[in-house]
């Protein structure tokens, strides 16, 4: 049973003690006309007032008790709402006859949400508190909460419970209103440059737009399966060859794959897609989205995170290939060379998957050496066509596409490129994508012989985008696991003499 604890049990009690003498444990009249900040400011000179009272004005404020000190004739409650916290002063002969010492101290108790209506006054101690004149029980929390009132340590409780982090850490419920300022803010800087916004399927016949393992699940009207979306890709791009000039989704993406500090199977970005521009472009308009979000956000843009220290006014830009001898320190006769390559790979320790390519064992390189050294925001450009399946070719050098990935403390943020719109060299891609997938590449490419089709009626050139709205929340909020800015990260099942414990 889920409420067999004894101290559950005894809180049950205390409900039906409440419901037996006429009180409604969840009542749902609410009055309030304030929220705790707004009081907070509205009264900060009262601490002027010579009495340091105000009983003319009135206020009725709601929240969470989160400390609970009672004394003979009068008691002291701090209660939060979600703009802040609030004490306030509760005595005996301002609430209606036997009612605090028969309800109120016997029932009332720490997690419990309360409304209080009451005037501003300062105590002794000098803090801005309402005294109470009115009480009422909103609702009776019938589970404790945790004995620690600085908040839960245990992340295990705290990504499976998040309602509880939530209740008991304000600093991690001040990280998801950032990151929904960041949503906000992104969706206002696309419009404001003239992108529409779309939604587009997030079940695809084909695995498309990414190389990724897909999530796959049934339509039983149709008959057929159905693959959860890696990336919307494909779709947007139908679009610009239907005549939309610049398009953007913000949603989520679903990958089949492991978990760690930055993944999660599902995962939220933004991909907008740009007719008539390429990807240097879009270096240009990202920089401009940084500092947009900086400037709304109120951050230094010389940012701390964990030990480092992350200069967003310093972006820079370098090509792939020179990146593995510059940062990565590889020798230079050895990055164009593929059995070369191996054998540098090899030596230091690093098994290399029988039949990678040329691009995929410069891949490796730069994975290896280079990506973890890149702190501030630097653009990758040009990588090899053999792991770029859906970029365009350079004209003047086709063994490399017009690409980036924007990196920043040595993580991978954005993923752009002027897009392939030539429907032959697309098929081509497409075809050694499937010859890879033959050789046991699960990750490779599927054929979407549709999207080839669109093609054929002609896209305009485009640049296209992706960001991780999560990845980059993390770098904004100094979070350094996936986990802490998703409100429910994917978790491991919990076995069931686990539940138990954690319920007694």
């Amino acid at each position: 049973m889920i409420f067999e604890n004894k101290y559950i049990q005894q809180r049950i009690e205390k409900a039906n003690a409440l419901k037996d003498a006429g009180y409604n444990p969840y009542a749902n009249d609410s009055q309030r006309n304030t929220t705790i900040e707004k009081y907070l400011n509205v009264n900060s000179d009262v601490a002027e007032m010579e009495n340091k009272r105000d009983e003319k004005r009135h206020y009725i404020v709601s929240g969470r008790i989160k400390f609970l000190r009672i004394m003979g004739k009068a008691s002291f409650v701090k209660i939060e709402d979600e703009s802040g916290m609030l004490q306030v002063y509760i005595t005996r002969d301002n609430l209606p006859e036997g009612f605090y010492n028969t309800m109120f101290k016997k029932n009332i108790e720490v997690g419990d949400i309360i409304e209080v209506g009451g005037f501003p006054f300062v105590t002794g101690q000098g803090e801005l508190s309402l005294h109470v004149d009115s009480f009422k029980l909103l609702t009776k929390a019938i589970s404790p909460l945790p004995e620690k009132f600085h908040g839960i340590t245990d992340k295990e409780i705290r990504y499976r419970k998040r309602y509880l982090d939530l209740i008991m850490n304000a600093e991690v419920r001040k990280t998801f209103q950032i990151r929904s300022r960041v949503i906000s803010l992104t969706r206002r800087f696309f419009e404001d440059k003239g992108f529409l916004e779309v939604e587009t399927p997030m079940m695809h016949p084909i695995a498309g737009g990414a190389n990724a393992k897909p999530f796959v699940t049934h339509h039983n009207a149709l008959g057929v399966d159905r693959y959860l979306r890696i990336a919307p890709e494909l779709y947007l791009k139908r679009l610009i060859v239907g005549g939309f000039e610049a398009v953007f989704e913000i949603n989520r993406n679903f990958r089949n794959e492991g978990m760690d500090a930055t993944h999660n199977p599902e995962f939220t970005s933004i991909e907008f897609y740009w007719a008539y521009k390429t990807y240097k472009d879009l270096i240009e308009i990202t920089k401009e989205y940084f500092q947009y979000l900086f400037e709304h956000l109120d951050l230094p843009t010389l940012l701390p995170y964990g030990d480092l220290e992350i200069n967003f006014d310093n972006f820079q830009e370098i090509p792939l290939i020179e990146s593995l001898t510059t940062i990565g320190g590889v020798p230079a006769d050895v990055v164009k060379d593929k059995e070369k390559i191996i054998a540098y790979l090899n030596e230091k320790g690093i098994t290399v998957k029988p039949g990678m390519n040329l691009g995929q064992l410069q891949g490796e390189l730069f994975d290896e050496f280079v990506e973890k050294k890149l702190i501030d925001p630097t653009f990758i450009t040009e990588y090899p066509v053999e792991i770029s399946p859906l970029a365009r070719r350079s004209d003047a050098h086709p063994e490399i596409t017009e690409r980036f990935e924007l990196f920043i403390a040595g993580r991978e943020i954005a993923n752009a490129f002027s897009e392939l719109n030539d429907p032959i060299d697309q098929l081509a891609r497409f075809e050694g994508q499937m010859a890879a997938k033959e050789s046991g590449d699960d990750e490779a490419h599927e054929m979407d012989s549709d999207f080839v089709e669109a093609l054929s009626y002609g896209m305009a050139p485009t640049a296209g985008q992706g960001i991780g709205i999560d990845r980059l929340v993390m770098l904004l909020t100094n979070e350094h696991s996936i986990r802490d800015v998703l409100l429910f990260p994917a978790m491991k099942p919990v076995q069931e003499e686990n539940t138990k414990e954690e319920e007694e």
